[in-house]
């Protein structure tokens, strides 16, 4: 979640998107393109009813629109506005900005989470060419924070020619090609607790 000239500030926006539901349909939107609210409702696991309200909440703070319609435009389509979605704690962040920020980081963590873990329960069933192509990478650095910058700066470049709504857009998806998913995660270490030594030694006889 890089910090630039889009990054989100409104509380109520940020608490808007943080719902579980939303974030899934909002994620289906700009992975595959415009859809109707029924199509998205079984995305999400809920009614084509409950499906419209999210999508005109996200309408509300920005997050989806109107889409042009198809076949004989009887159905409402929507998709995504292509509105930023990087959030990041600063220190001048009053307490109501600051704990919509830290609720809406912590939702993209938790989908981001079951996202990985769906498929590493699954990778037995994958053919040997996906096996192969799935990683799961944690790699220590050491760095300044100018440099973790930087170092995020160069990853989205690097990712963003295989995005899923910029091939679809550009009608560049290759033959094989298939939904797949890269997590980049940028931190400061923070300081792990240390529990001390155990009082009693369990492993001794008695």
């Amino acid at each position: 979640m890089k910090r630039d000239s889009g990054v989100l500030s409104d509380p109520k926006a940020m608490r808007a998107l943080a719902h579980p539901a939303r974030l899934m349909i909002l994620n289906r939107l700009e992975a595959e393109g415009s859809a109707t609210a029924t199509e998205v409702a079984e995305i999400a696991g809920i009614t084509p009813s409950a499906a419209s309200y999210h999508l005109r909440m996200l309408a509300k703070y920005g997050f989806v629109e109107d889409a042009p319609p198809r076949g004989d435009g009887r159905e409402r389509l929507w998709r995504a506005s292509g509105r930023p979605l990087s959030v990041g704690v600063h220190p001048e962040d009053q307490p109501e900005v600051r704990d919509a920020k830290v609720a809406l980081m912590m939702a993209f963590r938790r989908e981001a989470n079951q996202e990985a873990d769906r498929a590493l329960a699954n990778v037995e069933t994958e053919p040997e060419e996906w096996r192969d192509a799935t990683v799961f990478n944690r790699i220590r650095v050491r760095a300044t924070a100018e440099e973790l910058v930087r170092l995020n700066a160069e990853i989205r470049e690097l990712v963003e020619p295989y995005a899923a709504r910029r091939r679809q857009a550009e009608g560049d998806v290759p033959s094989g090609a298939r939904m797949a998913e890269v997590q980049v995660n940028l931190f400061p270490v923070a300081k792990r607790p240390v529990p001390g030594l155990p009082t009693e030694d369990h492993g001794s006889g008695g």
